[in-house]
């Protein structure tokens, strides 16, 4: 019978060790090796193959995946590159197995962003035609006008990244405060929208990623329950589905 053969980054993400773009950037850095040689990219492995990374061992993990939300405070950085970063994730979540997270969030924002050690739920996740939704809550540096809210709403060009960005719903909350869902994610999206209009972010939380919403206190993380795993799976087989009827109910009602 003819050995299965797996592509190295598929491995390591199916190990639980780091996503497959991750694993890209560490196959490409000569920090894993594959029975004591340095890989190509592309190159596939099998279930007997030896593979390390920066000398650690690499072994199949058979226990249950593991998913948290944490609410990011300002000043920690989304990366999993000890070594870079001090005020890192990772470091400052100090979780007792090897997890990483599922996009950013960037360095003055705070809010909910999910650790997993699953790499094959990132993509489906980050994958953007997917049109998943993230919610933000966003206070700026002078009162919002109704202007303000449909340009926000119909989307904004940002030159700099080539792009306009996707409609979007955007309600105002207080004088300087609004909600704004995006299905994109593009790099300071929020911030660049509200420069393009004169105005500046001086504080920026996500409150909702798709079905989970940030329900615990700066600093902390839990782990998904069983019904908000079960519902993000069902949210995550239907790529096209943009949003969620119940979650924009429930959001009516909180305000």
């Amino acid at each position: 019978m003819e050995e299965q053969l797996t592509r190295l980054n598929k491995y390591l993400s199916e190990v639980g060790y780091c996503s497959r773009r991750e694993a890209d950037r560490l196959i490409e850095a000569g920090r894993v090796t594959v029975n004591g040689i340095v890989p190509e990219m592309g190159t596939k492995v099998s279930a007997t193959d030896v593979v390390t990374v920066d000398g650690e061992l690499i072994k199949s993990k058979k226990s249950k995946p593991i998913y948290l939300a944490f609410n990011k405070p300002v000043g920690i950085v989304c990366t999993t590159d000890t070594r870079v970063e001090k005020d890192n994730i990772i470091d400052f979540i100090n979780y007792p197995k090897r997890i990483f997270p599922i996009g950013r969030l960037d360095k003055p924002s705070e809010g909910l962003i999910f650790l997993t050690d699953d790499g094959d739920i990132v993509n489906k996740i980050l994958r953007a035609s997917n049109d998943h939704e993230k919610e933000y809550i966003v206070t700026v540096d002078k009162p919002i006008s109704q202007t303000f809210i449909d340009r926000m709403s119909n989307g904004i060009p940002l030159q700099e990244l080539g792009v306009r960005t996707k409609k979007c719903l955007v309600e105002k909350i207080d004088s300087k405060t609004f909600s704004i869902v995006l299905t994109q994610g593009l790099n300071r999206q929020i911030r660049r929208m509200c420069e393009y209009l004169n105005y500046e972010v001086t504080s920026l939380k996500r409150v909702r990623i798709m079905n989970i919403s940030l329900d615990i206190p700066v600093g902390k993380y839990r782990e998904f329950t069983e019904a908000e795993l079960s519902e993000l799976n069902i949210l995550l087989v239907d790529s096209t589905k943009i949003s969620n009827p119940k979650i924009h109910q429930e959001r009516k009602k909180r305000r």
